[in-house]
């Protein structure tokens, strides 16, 4: 019994699939970028939602971040979420706006509402338009001439409640769940995409292996 090989085919066929490797590293590189942005994307929009909701369940913990009488409704947010790309991380960052309606018995807005109440910052109230300041205490109308200061406008359930929220979703929600659930995780420890594209690589050698690459990565994180 008589065995040839090609050495040459061979040959060319191992040099392939080196080169299909290497081309399948830097395609994931050059991936990155977007799996991040479309990363970013999806984070921005879950933590929104899932801000929404604990607002809903409880709104006397999150009503400080939403116009008066409207907690947890997308369209009443005074909160804002942007992501940014830094290197080869993703940054998630939040910010409060100014509020625009008005509290029923007031006539203006509250001025930075959502800030002040977060962050428990005192409010010092001065008469403006009158000589003096009129306001209900347990039911009863009080007028004086003095500034009157409170302690801490939102109460104590409300002061860090955002920050908490906020923190939260990273600490259990996203890192626990999210990432596992949406496969993100399984695709970025288990490269399937590579095994399923040996035989293209095999022939195409480095420029499969880039495209290849490069898809997978930017697919991971559009799978959220």
């Amino acid at each position: 019994m008589r065995m040839t090989i090609d050495d040459a085919k061979f040959l060319k066929e191992m040099n392939n699939f080196v080169d299909y490797a290497e081309g399948f590293l830097i395609g994931a590189k050059i991936g990155q970028p977007k799996m991040l942005k479309n990363l970013g994307i999806s984070v921005k929009e879950l933590i929104e939602e899932y801000i929404d909701a604990i607002a809903r369940m409880d709104p006397g913990k999150l009503h400080h971040v939403y116009e008066w009488y409207q907690a947890g409704s997308p369209d009443a947010r005074l909160f804002n979420i942007s992501y940014s790309i830094k290197g080869n991380g993703l940054s998630i960052n939040s910010t409060f706006s100014q509020s625009k309606s008005i509290r029923e018995g007031s006539k203006t807005p509250f001025y930075d509402k959502a800030n002040i109440m977060e962050t428990g910052v005192s409010v010092t109230i001065r008469p403006r338009e009158s000589s003096v300041l009129s306001f209900d205490v347990d039911g009863k109308q009080v007028f004086t001439s003095n500034a009157v200061t409170v302690d801490n406008p939102g109460g104590r359930s409300v002061q860090g409640a955002f920050k908490n929220t906020f923190e939260g979703f990273f600490k259990q929600y996203l890192s626990q769940s999210m990432l596992d659930v949406s496969g993100i995780a399984k695709d970025l420890r288990n490269p399937v995409a590579f095994k399923n594209n040996l035989r293209a690589g095999k022939s195409g050698g480095k420029a499969v292996g880039l495209r290849v690459g490069a898809d997978w990565m930017a697919r991971a994180g559009a799978a959220v």
